[in-house]
């Protein structure tokens, strides 16, 4: 009896106070607290085990550097601002984020050991609470499989697959250095308003 007893209490007390924890404002919700305790593992797990059931089998040998060129096109556009380029420092976006954007290009970050199917269902389907979107309706199958490739070759790419990985130029508007401009005075005889 004192065993049933402690199992409906059980049942009840935690969820309980998982409920007033969760509405008291105590748990972490901002990007920049640390995570809950077994966060972590239950968030990797979950995600290893349905990119394991999922992730298409597609040898990306076969993509030619036009491939791979068309790939960093794509990542540039979609991907650089917070995953990165090569030899560049984060974006300050990627270094508030919770979890932190990994940086493709990097030793530490690079997913060249990944096979290309795990990388092309991340790409195609996002990642719950990370950050990362979906590009699902974005990107054609074809495209996610180009960045896919680039990924996989991340760390021997061609010269030619590298020059379109390079930041972006500045636009002239925001280059060139801003001169101050002194107001002009309006004259009654310059007046739109005066004229009529």
């Amino acid at each position: 009896m004192k065993f049933l007893i402690g199992l409906i209490l059980g049942i009840l007390v935690v969820p309980l106070c998982l409920f007033f924890y969760i509405r008291s404002g105590s748990a972490p919700t901002a990007a920049t607290d640390a995570p809950m305790p077994f966060e972590k593992f239950i968030a990797r797990g979950g995600l290893h085990a349905r990119i394991d059931k999922e992730a298409p089998q597609r040898d990306v040998a076969s993509f030619t550097t036009g491939d791979l060129a068309a790939g960093a096109e794509v990542y540039q556009k979609n991907c650089a601002f917070c995953h990165g380029l090569p030899q560049q420092p984060p974006s300050a976006a990627s270094k508030g984020m919770f979890p932190r954007a990994p940086q493709l290009f990097t030793a530490d970050d690079t997913v060249t050991d990944d096979p290309p199917g795990v990388t092309y269902w991340k790409v195609r389907n996002g990642i719950r609470l990370t950050g990362m979107p979906s590009f699902k309706d974005a990107l054609t199958d074809q495209q996610i499989w180009q960045v896919s490739a680039l990924m996989a070759r991340a760390d021997k790419l061609p010269p030619d697959v590298l020059l379109e990985l390079k930041p972006a130029p500045l636009p002239a508007i925001l280059a060139a250095p801003q001169m101050e401009t002194a107001p002009v005075p309006v004259t009654p005889a310059s007046d739109p308003a005066k004229q009529k």
